[in-house]
């Protein structure tokens, strides 16, 4: 990045996982904007492997009892997060807070309250807006090119057929299952685009042997103009489906989930590096369209480059700047009224 920043944020992650690991922590570490202070870790210590000048916090309140940090990472298990922001916000932090927010839109409702109420500011991990497929589905709708939408598939698909070790997912308690683990990103993309529906209907599904929780879940968003969404994730899809389908009056655009931000990430890229986000040149979109004659044209689209760190920057403009921040408050609550009813 070519910007000018005035000061370093002092930043802390609750957690060291997957999700701190390989989603944030290379990325504030990147960032001219920010110094990765700190982190928690409450029985191995292994990010001062990876960050050698990071401090290791034996639990949350020592974390948060650090004057020197301004924001703080709740990205701690699905039904911790209500607790722990509101714990971040007591002592004076900033946060952002990974997906889903909270389990339910009464806790939200009062935690905006509180950031208000103490002067600080909710940021929402909704990384997935910033996915080349979804760049390269949203370019093409943009583009005019299939004429007007009638309809949009977004997919993701997994296969695990059996229950994962991870108890806060695998388990009926607040926030747990698939629609909660994956819903919040596929509605936050639907409702980017689109905005609140008339109306949306919900099935959810429990397929593997012995599963407590939804491991299939598919959502219909109803727009005005007879637009309609259809968001659908499973964790026994074998050959997995295109993640993007989209068909308009006069076209079609077909694109798979092929995004490699998290691979690269897991292997240890840097979001600086030049080859950070390109995905393979044979995963290019197919536009297909037909003009007034009935004579059809199939063209490969390039894929766009996916890229988190937009989203790193624009927490930082709106700390330092007072600059709004592209998810807000109005869009993560629609998530979670679709989430909770």
């Amino acid at each position: 990045m070519n910007n000018t920043y005035n000061r370093k944020i002092a930043v802390g992650l609750l957690a060291y996982g997957m999700s701190g690991k390989v989603f944030q922590a290379p990325f504030f570490s990147t960032h001219q904007g920010f110094n990765l202070k700190a982190v928690v870790e409450r029985n191995e210590k292994k990010a001062n492997l990876d960050y050698s000048d990071i401090v290791s916090y034996g639990s949350i309140e020592e974390l948060l009892a650090d004057d020197e940090i301004e924001l703080v990472v709740v990205n701690t298990p699905n039904y911790l997060h209500f607790e722990h922001v509101k714990l971040a916000l007591t002592k004076g932090k900033n946060v952002l807070v990974e997906k889903p927010f909270t389990a339910t839109s009464r806790q939200a409702k009062e935690l905006f309250a509180l950031a208000d109420k103490q002067g600080k500011q909710l940021f929402f991990f909704q990384n997935r807006r910033y996915d080349s497929e979804f760049l390269s589905a949203k370019k093409v709708l943009a583009s005019g090119k299939i004429g007007k939408l009638n309809e949009m598939h977004i997919r993701y698909d997994r296969y695990r057929n059996f229950v994962g070790p991870k108890k806060f997912k695998e388990s009926p308690m607040a926030a747990s299952g698939l629609l909660y683990d994956l819903g919040p990103h596929l509605l936050d993309q639907a409702i980017s685009l689109f905005g609140t529906p008339l109306n949306y209907h919900k099935v959810l599904g429990k397929n593997r042997a012995e599963t407590l929780v939804d491991d299939f879940f598919s959502i219909q968003l109803v727009y005005p103009d007879s637009v309609y969404v259809f968001l659908t994730s499973s964790m026994l899809v074998v050959a997995p489906q295109p993640s993007f389908v989209l068909h308009g009056v006069t076209g079609t655009f077909v694109k798979d989930r092929s995004d490699v931000q998290e691979s690269q990430l897991i292997a240890g890229l840097k979001p600086n590096e030049a080859e950070y986000g390109i995905e393979e040149k044979d995963k290019d979109g197919v536009l297909t369209t037909i003009n007034d004659a009935g004579e059809k044209t199939t063209q490969l689209i390039p894929s766009e480059r996916g890229d988190y760190m937009p989203l790193f920057e624009s927490i930082y403009q709106a700390i330092v700047n007072n600059q709004a921040f592209p998810v807000t408050r109005a869009q993560v609550l629609l998530q979670l009224e679709i989430l909770e009813n």
